[in-house]
């Protein structure tokens, strides 16, 4: 089967927003085996939107639009639907008591166009919004599967995970499970060469490799009957990958270099504090997404200006006189005087020039200095990075992770 994505709203061709759900989506359509071949995006307009859905009926057998739920006039996406395909629409009574319960749990008094967000196409399959008021739903007519989701992201991903992906499971032709293996330290070329045998010869599983900011992944799935077959044709595949992998490898099917490390601080009992300089918090801010963090994460000292490194970290000014900011040993000394300063197991120091200025001949933009402090002794890193100064200040954030996990672990 083909699914053909269609994005209503002009706020995404107007470049006000990216259209996130369609990567969201397309992914979870890979997952089960259904194809993706077109992707539109369309405005807030009957006629054009009508045009383009029956264009997606003669040539998709499923349907996934994103958006056009809400109250407003110009939210048309399910009248536009329905009409194309021939159905009536029906007030669904659960979702207009939801809505109102909504608005009774904020305190504010609902206007009488949210009622419009509980008009169904009738006889649809009703999907639940637990993450806002407008539902989502599913219909099949004329031999062709309809799925209407909302379009805030927060909204759209989990409806689409909880709700669309289990109602289009019977259209994956059998049992698809997917495991991906986490890799930091190794480009996505590196890991494509060393693994490009395995993926030639390999049909089921498959192994698929993808790049994020400053890290890969490598993606392996296998179709069979049940789950618990899918499982075995997995497990030797992924065992072999990491071993080719080795090292860096930080986990599979985990969320995040911040999520192992927490894990492994938990696990051990050890305490982490952190002084960043160039990174300006976001180790910090990533440290702390993980739910529970405040188990084993003492805090952290921003310390952009020298004079913070000094009073706050020990950091030597003798040092800095000498060497400068950005160095292995300030690095070295914010690592071990953020630990001291804050009574942590671990110390993490980042110094470094973010760019897009600053730089010089011998230190220029995405040369930072990282180092990790345990019982007296220091593991630093020199890195160098480049793209921007967010890239800079992301790759410093996840090294600094990496080097807790191989250094501390």
């Amino acid at each position: 089967m083909n699914a053909e994505l269609i994005a209503v709203g002009t706020e995404i061709l107007l470049g006000d927003i990216v259209n996130t759900d369609a990567q969201l989506i397309s992914q979870g359509l890979s997952e089960l085996g259904i194809n993706v071949f077109y992707q539109t995006v369309v405005g807030d307009n009957p006629a054009r939107l009508r045009h383009v859905v029956e264009t997606a009926r003669d040539r998709a057998d499923i349907i996934i639009t994103t958006g056009g739920l809400g109250p407003t006039l110009d939210d048309l996406t399910k009248e536009t639907l329905a009409s194309v395909f021939g159905k009536k629409m029906a007030l669904h009574q659960p979702s207009l008591d939801r809505i109102k319960g909504f608005f009774q749990t904020i305190g504010r008094e609902m206007t009488p166009n949210n009622e419009k967000q509980a008009w169904l196409p009738e006889g649809c399959t009703v999907f639940v919004n637990e993450w806002g008021t407008a539902p989502g739903c599913a219909f099949e007519a004329y031999g062709k599967h309809v799925i209407m989701l909302p379009g805030p992201l927060r909204e759209c991903n989990p409806m689409w995970k909880e709700c669309a992906m289990p109602y289009l499971y019977k259209f994956a032709g059998g049992c698809i499970v997917s495991r991906n293996i986490r890799v930091f330290g190794l480009g996505e070329s590196n890991m494509e060469t060393i693994l490009h045998d395995m993926m030639a010869e390999s049909k089921n599983p498959t192994i698929a490799p993808y790049a994020k900011t400053s890290e890969c992944f490598a993606r392996v799935t296998a179709k069979a009957d049940t789950p618990e077959e899918c499982e075995k044709l997995l497990a030797p595949v992924v065992e072999k990958i990491c071993g080719l992998l080795g090292e860096d490898v930080y986990g599979v099917d985990v969320d995040s270099l911040e999520q192992v490390v927490g894990d492994g601080l938990r696990a051990r009992g050890l305490t982490l504090a952190v002084a960043e300089s160039c990174t300006g918090g976001l180790l910090s801010k990533r440290i702390t997404d993980v739910p529970g963090c405040s188990v084993y994460y003492l805090g952290g000292v921003c310390s952009y200006a020298n004079e913070v490194k000094t009073r706050l970290l020990g950091v030597r000014k003798e040092t800095l006189d000498t060497v400068g900011a950005v160095s292995p040993e300030v690095a070295e000394q914010m690592a071990a005087g953020v630990a001291q300063a804050l009574g942590a197991d671990v110390g993490v120091g980042i110094t470094g020039v973010a760019g897009p200025g600053g730089g010089t001949d011998d230190k220029p933009v995405g040369l930072v200095y990282i180092s990790v402090w345990h019982k007296g002794r220091n593991y630093t890193r020199k890195m160098k990075s480049m793209n921007g100064r967010d890239r800079v200040r992301m790759q410093a954030a996840s090294t600094a992770l990496d080097m807790i996990r191989r250094n501390i672990f």
